[in-house]
């Protein structure tokens, strides 16, 4: 299949879309800069779809919530934010790639599009700059996460035809 790019203009079908972000609570001004930016990018792109925040002490936390919330709930598409800073020991590095990894493996057994933009940066401004800088990833996230569900959503409906 083709890729393309988003339409300007929301499809009639994804207004009822639902997309769910987890979102950490460490590091809260640059996630929560992260979280603002990704909800209103999904807004501004598919003005009625349906947006569940659910808020985790930090970025280990991401992966069991994004579990819970896949096993119990209808999700089209779960972003994942975080921001993460390396310090003076290996502890970043163990947390960011437990969650890659968990994140993962999660979103390939649910069949759920998982967006990662849980960061691992050197330092702060290094964060700064892709939380509320031109680099802003949440605003990717958002971009991302509905891109996923539309091409999921036509998956779904080419199998529907072909069954």
């Amino acid at each position: 299949m083709p890729s393309k790019s988003l339409s300007p203009k929301p499809r009639s079908i994804a207004s009822k879309r639902t997309i769910s972000i987890i979102a950490s609570l460490y590091n809260e001004d640059l996630v929560n800069s992260l979280l603002n930016s990704s909800v209103d990018e999904l807004r501004r792109i598919i003005p009625g779809v349906a947006i569940n925040v659910y808020r985790v002490p930090g970025a280990f936390e991401i992966p069991v919530c994004a579990k819970k919330l896949i096993d119990y709930n209808e999700i089209d598409t779960l972003i994942a934010l975080g921001v993460i800073i390396k310090g003076e020991t290996a502890h970043a590095e163990l947390v960011a790639g437990s969650v890659t990894q968990s994140l993962q493996e999660i979103a390939t057994k649910s069949g759920t599009p998982i967006i990662h933009e849980v960061l691992l940066t050197e330092t702060r401004e290094q964060a700064m700059e892709r939380c509320q800088g031109n680099k802003n990833r949440g605003t990717e996230a958002a971009k991302a996460a509905i891109q996923m569900s539309e091409l999921f959503s036509s998956l779904d409906a080419a199998r529907n035809r072909n069954s």
